[in-house]
């Protein structure tokens, strides 16, 4: 039987393809869009971190989510400073969120609610992501736009506390294989995890559609 950490990897994998090489995504990587794209993007990412994490002091104490709540992840402070440098002071007074991003973070909002284990689900595809592929954008961020390095603006993609990311991913996945569920609950946090991917691709189909190439 495959670690848990594997099967959730395995199985989220086609969507975690599907989320990366959406047009919008493969344009704002390839340098095709400016930088407005990015600050929209930016904007939709605020929404749903709010949910994850004004969600996260209530599950602390959880047995099953409450271990993968760690200050070191949180995103949101660094999130604002992005904006505020992206937009100016002002930035909350123009933040709109759109349809498809509604819809994710109303679930993020409801797993925190109600379901540690779908919890579970959207802050490992949300977190580990930033700490990996986020690393990309970031890279891309600073030499399409000139953002200073690891500075404003791209300063969600740098996680100040965390000195070493492979172990700490390392040491997350520990966390999931150790995660105090059945394997009916397993399978249904696996599930999830796809639902939130695909959450996350109808937010960046959405942007596609705000931010076509002209032909």
């Amino acid at each position: 039987m495959d670690p848990f950490s594997t099967l959730i990897r395995t199985a989220s994998h086609e969507q975690h393809t599907e989320a990366e090489s959406t047009t919008f995504m493969g344009d704002m990587l390839g340098g095709k869009l400016g930088v407005e794209a990015y600050t929209r993007y930016t904007e939709q990412l605020w929404f749903v971190y709010e949910e994850l994490e004004s969600g996260a002091p209530a599950l602390a104490d959880d047995p099953v989510a409450g271990p993968f709540v760690q200050p070191e992840l949180m995103r949101l402070a660094a999130l604002e400073r992005d904006l505020a440098h992206l937009r100016g002071p002002g930035w909350r007074s123009t933040l709109t969120a759109l349809p498809a991003t509604e819809a994710y973070a109303a679930r993020v909002a409801e797993c925190a609610r109600t379901w540690p284990g779908g919890y579970v689900a959207h802050h490992y595809t949300r977190y580990l992501g930033d700490l990996s592929g986020g690393q990309i954008i970031r890279d891309r961020a600073e030499k399409t736009w000139g953002f200073a390095k690891k500075g404003d603006g791209v300063r969600f993609y740098v996680f100040e506390d965390i000195a070493n990311p492979a172990a700490f991913k390392r040491g997350y996945r520990e966390l999931l294989d150790r995660v105090r569920v059945d394997d009916l609950e397993k399978q249904r946090i696996v599930s999830e995890c796809k639902r939130a991917f695909a959450l996350n691709t109808a937010v960046f189909l959405a942007l596609g559609e705000e931010f076509p190439l002209s032909a």
